[in-house]
């Protein structure tokens, strides 16, 4: 039997209180253009759906890619960087070539499950050209991967922000996901 959706029931005074902040944290600059205007538009739809269930809209933030000659050195900077932009009690979830492969409802429940256990934030990291500090990726939440292939950055910032879209369509029930 396929589970097609996961729905979240919440007072709505308690959903007010009880917001989880959700931020797609991305190493380098996103140029205006249009990915830009796409992730835009799946991070606004996600904002509509999400608050309806638990989560706050979704913020996106972008840090500087470091000037370092060394890619172990550029990697652990930028590593250091996103570190001091994340809250306390956060879960970490992060796109990074080598990580799992998981199912757009797989995402979802790592979302819900973060959620549910009370953590207050929820932080999507995609890293920079080098990717990730090892030690970065070994204390992440989640580590994700859109699959073997290697894809652009401004692409990987789309697909996950779909995906951030799509889990929030999931929780709510919403007929977007048709898996």
């Amino acid at each position: 039997m396929r589970v097609k959706s996961i729905q979240f029931i919440m007072t709505k005074s308690r959903l007010r209180q009880h917001l989880m902040r959700v931020q797609l944290l991305c190493v380098g600059r996103l140029k205006s253009g249009p990915e830009s205007v796409l992730a835009t538009r799946y991070l606004d739809r996600a904002a509509a759906i999400g608050r309806t269930i638990g989560f706050s809209p979704i913020e996106s933030r972008e840090t500087g890619e470091s000037r370092a000659t060394r890619p172990d050195d550029r990697k652990r900077e930028e590593a250091k960087a996103i570190q001091t932009l994340l809250p306390p009690r956060t879960a970490v979830l992060v796109f990074d070539e080598n990580g799992t492969e998981m199912t757009s409802l797989s995402f979802a429940v790592e979302l819900r499950r973060a959620r549910d256990e009370g953590l207050v934030n929820a932080v999507c990291v995609i890293g920079g050209p080098d990717g990730l500090d090892e030690n970065f990726l070994a204390e992440a939440s989640c580590t994700v991967s859109f699959g073997r292939m290697t894809w652009p950055h401004q692409l990987v910032r789309v697909m996950a922000a779909e995906q951030l879209y799509r889990a929030m369509t999931i929780l709510s029930a919403h007929p977007y996901h048709r898996a």
